[in-house]
């Protein structure tokens, strides 16, 4: 019987772990042209601040506006970002950047486009909490 109970507990314990771990929300990709086809694809232009150097130092960009969205890339002190898009009441800022921070790459997000759509061109994209960016223009 010991046997037989151990195995009851075992499997209560792993349904109470995943029960209580946090859902993960689903990915929501960078919308571009919020602002209407006369005005860049992205309105301003930031950089990543505030961050702790005797911590981590660097910014987790997740692929929604939420602590449980999945992490896509980190992004250290000062990286350039375009600011694309707000959620949360401003708590959230979708961005497109590029991987090296000193890049030259053109992301193509400083010009009007047709309609508002999500961000698919050859940077990446993401989200990351509004207090941790510094707008620079815009």
């Amino acid at each position: 019987m010991t046997l037989g109970g151990t195995r009851i507990a075992a499997s209560f314990a792993l349904f109470a772990a995943v029960a209580a771990a946090p859902a993960s929300t689903p990915d929501r990709p960078v919308q571009i042209g919020l602002a209407g086809d006369d005005l860049d694809a992205c309105l301003s232009m930031g950089a990543t601040a505030n961050l702790d150097p005797r911590g981590d130092n660097f910014l987790t960009v997740r692929a929604a506006p939420s602590t449980r969205a999945r992490p896509v890339f980190r992004l250290g002190p000062r990286h350039p970002v375009y600011v694309c898009e707000e959620a949360a009441g401003g708590r959230w800022l979708g961005i497109v950047f590029t991987d090296m921070p000193r890049s030259r790459q053109n992301c193509r997000v400083g010009s009007p486009v047709p309609r508002p759509q999500a961000y698919a061109g050859h940077c990446r994209s993401g989200w990351v909490a509004a207090r941790y960016v510094t707008i620079i223009a815009g």
